[in-house]
């Protein structure tokens, strides 16, 4: 499926479940769409395929982005976001990894999705699928958890060259980190670039940064 950005934005406006929240369901849409259009090894119609790369969307009370990307890139029919989040439609507010083709994680309670991230891309070094990459996309509020505290030094120990990080920055943490988001993965060994959430060029460039030898973050910052 041949989609512009323009129209992906409109297929994720079709599927904005909150409207007191519409922002926040769709600012995430430039990081995930540069991802999914010019990055990830991926393929609608081998969903499941092993040496394929993964993306876990841990920041899952904003699907509408990513749902809006997966109908784009044919993972299933964009007549689906139509429906959403009613009894009948496989879409709900937090993505079902058991019912939608191309989600590789249920989410739902925030935290989670990056020490996921990390077990993924540890088993997949641990197996020897050295070429496949994991991306995980997760809010600036979510660092706040300490799960993720834990994950961010233990990756960062075990120097996993293909993990990727994306903070999805709109300045909503409760506490923050002296130095900003980028220095609380460096000091734990990470590489790191904090760039514009909507600028394409420096999303692509971060993602496809070399880093052999620690894991990557990408800040991508909002501020409207």
């Amino acid at each position: 499926m041949d989609t512009t950005f323009e129209q992906v934005r409109e297929l994720a406006l079709r599927s904005v479940t909150d409207v007191r929240y519409p922002i926040v369901k769709t600012y995430t849409l430039d990081a995930l769409w540069v991802l999914y259009d010019r990055v990830l090894r991926v393929d609608p119609n081998r969903p499941d395929d092993p040496d394929r790369d993964r993306f876990l969307l841990s920041k899952g009370h904003g699907p509408s982005a990513f749902y809006a990307v997966l109908a784009a890139k044919g993972f299933f029919p964009a007549a689906w976001l139509d429906g959403i989040a009613t009894l009948e439609s496989r879409l709900g507010s937090h993505p079902d990894a058991t019912l939608i083709p191309g989600v590789e994680m249920s989410a739902g309670s925030l935290g989670h999705g990056l020490p996921l991230a990390v077990g993924t891309a540890h088993g997949l070094r641990a197996t020897g699928r050295t070429g496949s990459r994991v991306f995980v996309l997760v809010g600036d509020a979510e660092l706040d958890e300490g799960s993720n505290h834990e994950a961010i030094a233990y990756a960062g120990a075990l120097g996993l060259a293909n993990l990727d990080v994306i903070v999805a920055d709109n300045d909503s943490a409760s506490h923050g980190w002296p130095g900003g988001i980028a220095s609380r993965f460096e000091v734990n060994g990470w590489s790191a670039a904090t760039v514009d959430a909507t600028d394409h060029e420096a999303l692509y460039r971060s993602f496809t940064t070399a880093h052999p030898d620690r894991p990557h973050v990408t800040v991508a910052a909002y501020r409207p």
